[in-house]
């Protein structure tokens, strides 16, 4: 009859103490997951909850597919390619926590944002009302006829000509003074919202977080990338190391690097799975973020 032996004991008897068999950095990755909040943007996301099987995005409010920035990542352009984009309009439902503008183009190209924000706001009054937006057109005269609890601001390089390779439009600089102009704001959530995009970006993403935070921006949504198939060519002529853009671990590294500028958090969804994955797990977990067109789970919905 066998002796069932400890595996404490098991290492000892090898000669080995039972610490030395733990991973250090492992357990820093585990602690960092474990003390972030979740953003701001994904709180009152049916994401959070690990026991919905089919949770969808807060409501969102289309106003165009269209956007003056052509990204070599984008969903969006995928979408509108494959003749997938949502049309104009609202996709949710009654009592929403929050509502998305938008999810899909350039928001502020649309001469009706200004129209389609008071309407929002008096539609659904309890709602939180999130922008999400490249920030390149938006002015001080704009900014005073608009009315969001939260602004997302999406900047991926740390440089103009960085910034000309990711979206080949030259804004940097208006981006830039959109961020500034929603940082200096207290009434309203800013953020800074960078997709982790490694051999690209990687060196760029504290520099970003330093950036957004001497403008006062609140915090930083770091988040990982989705390699869409139409996109894949476009993103290895940039450099995209495609194993490390799925190594959880090499994001949250990223992820600690900004830390040590801004207060920055992680796609909500994600952080609520990392956060029941064990030390080890997490340090060795894949990211498998490969699509062929982004999907639109929500209803379209008459208002």
């Amino acid at each position: 009859m066998g002796i069932k032996m400890r595996w404490e004991d098991f290492a000892r008897s090898m000669g080995v103490e039972p610490q030395i068999l733990e991973n250090r950095e492992a357990r820093v990755l585990k602690e960092f997951v474990m003390d972030l909040k979740f953003p701001t943007h994904c709180q009152g996301c049916q994401g959070l909850d690990l026991s919905n099987p089919n949770p969808v995005h807060h409501p969102s409010y289309e106003l165009t597919p269209a956007c003056n920035h052509d990204c070599i990542f984008c969903y969006s352009n995928v979408a509108v390619k494959l003749g997938k984009a949502p049309k104009p309009g609202y996709y949710g439902w009654e009592n929403p926590y929050a509502i998305t503008v938008s999810q899909y183009g350039e928001p502020l190209i649309s001469p009706r944002i200004v129209e389609v924000n008071r309407m929002l706001r008096e539609r659904f009054p309890n709602a939180r009302l999130d922008l999400q937006t490249n920030g390149s057109l938006l002015t001080e005269e704009l900014w005073r006829k608009l009315d969001f609890d939260l602004v997302m601001i999406s900047l991926d390089a740390a440089s103009r000509e960085k910034h000309l390779k990711i979206t080949n439009a030259d804004t940097f600089e208006a981006v830039v003074n959109a961020l500034r102009i929603v940082g200096g704001d207290k009434s309203v959530r800013s953020v800074v919202r960078t997709i982790f995009m490694p051999g690209i970006n990687d060196e760029d993403i504290p520099k970003i977080a330093e950036l957004a935070a001497s403008l006062s921006v609140d915090e930083m949504m770091l988040q990982p990338l989705t390699i869409h198939e139409l996109n894949v060519e476009r993103l290895k002529r940039a450099g995209l190391d495609f194993e490390r853009a799925e190594s959880v671990r090499d994001f949250l590294k990223a992820a600690m690097e900004a830390k040590e500028y801004i207060d920055v958090r992680i796609s909500g969804c994600q952080l609520a799975v990392y956060r029941t994955m064990d030390p080890l797990t997490l340090f060795s977990a894949k990211r498998v973020g490969r699509d062929v067109a982004p999907a639109v789970k929500r209803e379209k919905t008459k208002l």
